[in-house]
């Protein structure tokens, strides 16, 4: 493999893998940012109040798009091993 292949493979990994985390990534920052007005607005600064909900958010992503995610990190493995 020559170095040029090897810096495209770290690239389209490094897209993939940005690309597959963006809705659990969003999904957990939303829950996140309304936890925190509902928070400064109710004066309840509790790490709790604010951990749970985002982690039940961040696990229903993950069961609802990991197939999609498991898919497209096979399809870049076989890809790399495969080759092109």
């Amino acid at each position: 493999m020559a170095g040029i292949d090897l810096v495209q493979f770290v690239r389209t990994a490094l897209l993939e893998g940005g690309l597959v985390l963006t809705p659990v990534l969003a999904a957990g920052f939303g829950v996140a940012l309304v936890i925190g007005l509902l928070q400064s607005a109710t004066g309840i600064h509790e790490p709790l109040v604010g951990m749970v909900p985002r982690l039940v958010v961040i696990m229903v992503m993950v069961l609802l798009t990991g197939g999609w995610m498991l898919e497209r990190f096979v399809t870049l493995f076989q890809g790399s091993v495969l080759g092109p």
